[in-house]
Parts: C-alpha cells; sequence; structure tokens
C-alpha cells in the first residue's frame, strides 16, 4: 500500500475508495469532474494520491448533503431560496 505524505496530508488508495463511496462516485466519474483520465486515477495506486484529494472530496460530499438539506427546506415551504 502506498501512502503520500504531503503537508502533513496523507490519503491512502483505501481512504479514497472510502471517500469515492461515500460521494457515491465511481473512479470514471471523478475522473470525468476532474478533467483527467481514469488511467491517471489508477496511477494514484502506484505514485500516491495527490495531498489535496481528501479535502476536494469532503468538500463535494458536504456540498451534496447541503443541497439535499436545502431541497428539504425549500419542499416545506421553510425557505424558498
Amino acid at each position: 500500500m502506498y501512502i503520500l505524505c504531503i503537508k502533513g496530508i496523507i490519503l491512502d488508495n483505501k481512504k479514497l475508495k472510502e471517500l469515492l463511496k461515500k460521494a457515491n462516485l465511481s473512479k470514471k466519474a471523478f475522473s470525468e469532474i476532474l478533467g483527467t483520465s481514469n488511467q491517471a486515477l489508477n496511477n494514484w495506486a502506484t505514485r500516491g494520491v495527490p495531498y489535496w484529494v481528501e479535502s476536494w472530496l469532503t468538500l463535494y460530499i458536504e456540498n451534496k448533503e447541503c443541497k439535499k438539506l436545502k431541497q428539504i427546506l425549500k419542499d416545506s415551504g421553510i425557505c424558498n431560496e
């Protein structure tokens, strides 16, 4: 197992898979969002996962949750925006 540690941030392939699952993203979908190839993501298994991926996926997941909450509030009439 390879781990990349830059600026104190550690993300291994297992954690990447967990975050992708939580984000409901396949590697292919994630690579399309990033505008990169699926092969580039597969290369992370040997070269290490870039330091920014964990924070990016965490914010992506939080944003999806906020959108769901906003829709619930909108549907209930509490929030009209």
